[in-house]
C-alpha cells in the first residue's frame, strides 16, 4: 500500500509507477531528507506535538537508515516512488506505527523544497570552492608570466601588445563576478520552507525558526504558497552556472587556439591531452574541447527548468519533479569542468618566445605610432589616417615599421623624428600605466589585489561553511 493510498481502490498501474518514479535521481537527496526529518521531529517534540520518547525512537531510526544508505545496505524499490517515501517506509519497517507521526505538520511539497535547498546550498558552496581553486591557479600562472608580452586581439586579429598576465587576469575578473553572483544567490537559497505544508501552512504550533536554526538556514519563507511553488532559487543557480560555464568556454577556446601549431603560445601537459587513433603525431586539447562542449549542456538545464516553470499555476504541480535532473546535472558539470580545467591550467607551459614574436608582427604598434603623432600635436583622427597610409606603404614595399628609414617616415609626416624608433612592444605596454591597463606596474598591482580578494573569498567560504553546519 502506498503511504498516500487510503483514498484509492486500485493499485497504481506499473507503467504509471515507472513513469512517475523519481527515485533513480532524487535518491541523492537522502542525507538532506533525513537531516531535515530529524530537525522536524525534534521540533515536533519540543512543541509537545509528539512525545520525547517518540522523537527519540524516530530519530534513532532515521540515523540507522542514514547509515544503511551510506554503507550500501539500503534497498531501493521502484514502487516507492521517491526518496521521501523510501525513508518513511523503511522507518515504519524499523520502528512500527510511531513512524507515521514523523509526517505530522509536513507535506512532501515543503519537504522536497527543503531537501532541494539543502542540496543547492552545498552545491553552491562546492562551486564556490572550485572557483576559488581555479582563481588561485590563474593567479599563479599570471604571476609566473606577468611580464611575458603577447598580442592582444580584437576580431581574432592581432591588435595591440599586452602582457600575458594581464590577459589571464581578465578571466580572473570574470570568475570573480561568478563567485560574487553565487555568494549573492546564497541569500535566496538559504531560506527554510518547512512548515508551509502542502500550500497553506500547518494547523500546529510549529517553531519554524527552531528547524531553520538547526539546519543552518538564515531565514524562513514568508508565504506558504510561494514556498512550495517557487523554484527561482534553482533557476538562479542555473543562470549563474551558465554564465560561469560561458566564461570557462571562452577560456577553453583560447587554450585550444593557443596550443595549435598556428599559434604555438602554450604547450599542454601530456596528462591533460589525448592522442589520435590514426595520427601518431597528434596531441589533442580534448579537455578544453569538452569544457567548451559541456557549456551547452548547462545552458540546456537552465532552459529546461525555465520552460517547465513558465506555465505552472500555483501552488505545487508534479511538473516540478522535472527540476532535479537538470539541476543535478548542471551542478555536477560545472564542478567537474572547474576541477579538470584547474588541473589543465596548473600544468600549462607558456612559450614566451612565440608570444613576443607574435606581438611584434602585423603592425600591432600602429596605434602607438598614432599616439606618437598626437604627442607631437597632431589631432588623433589625422594621426590615425597618416598611420593607416603608412601601413599600406609597408605592405606595398614588404617592410615593417622598424625597417623604414626616417626619410620614408617623412613622406607621411614631418613630425616623425629619430625617437620614433624607440617605440617597441615593451614601450607600448609600459605606456599603459593607468589603473586597469597592461603596464607591468599595473599588472603587478592587479595581481596583489586579486590575491587579497581571493584570500577574502576563502575566509568567507570557511565562515559560511561553519554557519551552515552549525
Amino acid at each position: 500500500m502506498k503511504l498516500w493510498g487510503g483514498r484509492f481502490e486500485k493499485d497504481t498501474d506499473k507503467v504509471v509507477e515507472a513513469f512517475t518514479a523519481s527515485i533513480s535521481f532524487d535518491k541523492r537527496l537522502y542525507r538532506h531528507d533525513i537531516l531535515g526529518s530529524i530537525a522536524h521531529c525534534r521540533m515536533l517534540a519540543a512543541q509537545g506535538i509528539i512525545t520525547t520518547p517518540e522523537a527519540d525512537q524516530i530519530t534513532t531510526g532515521l540515523r540507522d537508515i542514514l547509515a544503511e544508505i551510506e554503507e550500501g545496505r539500503f534497498v531501493f524499490r521502484a514502487e516507492r516512488e521517491d526518496i521521501h517515501i523510501h525513508v518513511e517506509a523503511r522507518l515504519h519497517e524499523k520502528i512500527g506505527e510511531v513512524a507515521g507521526k514523523l509526517h505530522t505538520a509536513r507535506s512532501r511539497n515543503d519537504q522536497v523544497v527543503l531537501d532541494l535547498r539543502l542540496y543547492l546550498r552545498e552545491a553552491t558552496m562546492t562551486s564556490l570552492n572550485a572557483i576559488a581553486a581555479f582563481e588561485e591557479t590563474i593567479i599563479k600562472i599570471a604571476e609566473a608570466n606577468a611580464e611575458v608580452i603577447m598580442p592582444g586581439y580584437t576580431h581574432l586579429q592581432r591588435a595591440q601588445p599586452i602582457l600575458f598576465g594581464h590577459h589571464l587576469l581578465a578571466y580572473f575578473e570574470m570568475l570573480r563576478r561568478d563567485a560574487e553572483r553565487f555568494l549573492d544567490s546564497l541569500a535566496r537559497v538559504n531560506v527554510c520552507p518547512l512548515g508551509s505544508g502542502a500550500l497553506a501552512g500547518a494547523p500546529y504550533p510549529l517553531d519554524r525558526w527552531q528547524v531553520a536554526r538547526e539546519l543552518g538556514f538564515a531565514a524562513i519563507s514568508r508565504n506558504s504558497v510561494d514556498a512550495v511553488a517557487d523554484r527561482d532559487f534553482a533557476l538562479e543557480f542555473l543562470a549563474v552556472a551558465s554564465i560561469a560555464m560561458m566564461h570557462l568556454s571562452r577560456f577553453a577556446e583560447e587554450i585550444i587556439l593557443w596550443s595549435s601549431a598556428e599559434f604555438g603560445f602554450v604547450e599542454l601537459d601530456d596528462a591533460f591531452t589525448t592522442g589520435s587513433s590514426i595520427m601518431p603525431q597528434k596531441k589533442n586539447p580534448d579537455v578544453a574541447e569538452l569544457v567548451r562542449g559541456k557549456t551547452g549542456r548547462v545552458y540546456g538545464s537552465l532552459i529546461s527548468l525555465l520552460t517547465t516553470m513558465k506555465g505552472l499555476p500555483l501552488a505545487y504541480n508534479r511538473d516540478l519533479q522535472e527540476d532535479k535532473e537538470p539541476l543535478f546535472d548542471a551542478a555536477d558539470t560545472l564542478i567537474a569542468c572547474l576541477t579538470v580545467f584547474t588541473g589543465l591550467l596548473s600544468t600549462l607551459r607558456v612559450r614566451a618566445d612565440r608570444t613576443k614574436s607574435a606581438a611584434g608582427a602585423d603592425f600591432v604598434l600602429a596605434t602607438d605610432l598614432a599616439d606618437y603623432l598626437v604627442g607631437k600635436g597632431m589631432p588623433f583622427r589625422e594621426a590615425h589616417a597618416v598611420v593607416g597610409r603608412l601601413v599600406r606603404h609597408c605592405l606595398t614595399v614588404g617592410k615593417d615599421f622598424s625597417q623604414l628609414g626616417l626619410e620614408e617616415y617623412h613622406q607621411f609626416s614631418p613630425l616623425f623624428g629619430p625617437d620614433v624608433y624607440q617605440i617597441t612592444v615593451e614601450s607600448s605596454v609600459a605606456a599603459r600605466a593607468i589603473p586597469g591597463g597592461t603596464a607591468p606596474s599595473q599588472v603587478h598591482e592587479a595581481l596583489g589585489e586579486a590575491r587579497q580578494w581571493l584570500v577574502g573569498l576563502q575566509d568567507k567560504l570557511v565562515a559560511l561553511a561553519r554557519v551552515s553546519t552549525g
